[in-house]
């Protein structure tokens, strides 16, 4: 029975140790630094990158106000629609039909149906995944050193 007690002691010993370890390099020094008595002048910070003066929305609203005039329209707003629409309407009748509202569809999938059996197997199907765009990740500018 001693020998049980004694290891349950020598444990907790062990990890009040390893506490205190651990604390002791997690600490910030109490006190800064003293200064050199003959320091030398200040180097000026260098200024940070000017931001852009277009957010986002306001870059997005500029696209769509075609005619600067600091309002979009209601024709200004459908034009990209108006666009994407006559493209997909082959025939130039105003209307989609089923078949010019999937056409995009049902091409890659003939495209991806390399046997041409009319079904997709796991390989084939592989091949319609849609490549997403990534953001660029933001430029990071090294800390001059002065």
């Amino acid at each position: 029975m001693w020998r049980y007690l004694a290891g349950a002691a020598a444990g907790v010993l062990l990890m009040a140790g390893g506490l205190a370890l651990w604390d002791s390099f997690n600490q910030q020094p109490r006190f800064a630094p003293a200064a050199p008595l003959h320091a030398a002048e200040p180097t000026a910070l260098a200024e940070p990158p000017a931001a852009s003066e277009k957010t986002r929305e306001e870059k997005r609203f500029g696209r769509y106000d075609k005619d600067k005039d600091g309002k979009v329209s209601r024709d200004e707003f459908l034009a990209s629609r108006r666009k994407a629409y006559a493209k997909l309407d082959t025939d130039g009748d105003g209307r989609l039909s089923f078949e010019e509202w999937s056409l995009k569809t049902t091409d890659r999938f003939s495209k991806a149906d390399a046997d041409k059996s009319a079904t997709l197997t796991a390989e084939e199907f592989a091949t319609t995944r849609i490549a997403r765009k990534t953001s660029r990740p933001a430029p990071c500018v090294p800390e001059s050193e002065g």
